[in-house]
């Protein structure tokens, strides 16, 4: 996997947004709505497809460009709002994957899909 250069994207992001005087309407709460809304637009694409069908998805020539893009978009949104909270997403998915490996420990939830409450 390609190192990314968080850097580069959210200076690219911050560009972009500001070039556009869009930053008055990006709220937090904007922002956290509008990441909902692509999140949406990415399952939408593979609403009624296939389990095996979805796990084809990248040589669909016609859906895989837009998941690609829907992806892209949530990140964008990711990241302003992130940036917008001051929140390091490396720290932040660092520190979210210690909790996660605390509460479901390899010998007890390797192979399983159940939740650690379960």
């Amino acid at each position: 996997m390609k190192i990314i250069n968080f850097e580069k994207l959210e200076e690219a992001v911050f560009k972009f947004s500001g070039d556009r005087d869009w930053d008055q309407f990006h709220s937090i709460k904007n922002l956290a709505m509008a990441l909902s809304v692509e999140s949406s637009e990415l399952v939408e694409i593979f609403q009624w497809m296939k389990e095996e069908d979805s796990n084809k998805i990248t040589s669909d020539e016609t859906k895989f460009p837009k998941v690609k893009d829907e992806i892209a978009d949530i990140f964008i949104y990711l990241i302003r709002l992130s940036s917008k909270l001051n929140i390091n997403l490396e720290e932040a998915v660092m520190e979210k994957m210690k909790k996660n490996i605390e509460k479901y420990p390899v010998d007890q939830f390797k192979g399983s899909s159940r939740k650690y409450n379960e």
